[in-house]
């Protein structure tokens, strides 16, 4: 099986880092946080896959968690920003260098509360399915 772990954590990199309207509400999107980061950001976090071959290709379908994290009261700000994440991702096109036919949605997301007290995220799944290149 080929592996797309890194080339698709990039992809979502570069989309999620070209959305100027993402951009405008956060500090940045991070695969490791800097120390004293200042909030609010998003973190690509784990990516799963699986073989999903066909008879003429190789496939992938992953799982990949988002995260979005904020020190402010409530939950109004981090649906604002995750708002903003699933503009960008669900559905729409995502270019994976060596894919094709990519495809993405927004499997679930739940908001979270830390146990800093200050602290708000909400953690999204999106599925995504590749064809490798031949």
């Amino acid at each position: 099986m080929a592996t797309a772990l890194w080339p698709l954590r990039t992809a979502l990199y570069n989309k999620l880092t070209g959305s100027a309207p993402l951009m405008s509400l956060i500090t940045g999107v991070f695969d490791e946080v800097p120390d004293g980061q200042p909030y609010p950001y998003v973190t690509i976090n784990s990516i799963t896959e699986t073989a999903d071959d066909a008879h003429d290709h190789q496939g992938l379908w992953c799982t990949v968690q988002i995260n979005v994290w904020t020190r402010a009261p409530g939950f109004k700000q981090a649906a604002e920003i995750f708002a903003a994440v699933d503009a960008v991702l669900d559905r729409q096109p995502l270019a994976v260098a060596g894919y094709t036919d990519v495809s993405i949605r927004c499997d679930h997301h739940m908001e979270l509360r830390d146990p800093d007290p200050d602290i708000r995220h909400i953690n999204a799944q999106y599925r995504v399915w590749l064809t490798r290149q031949t």
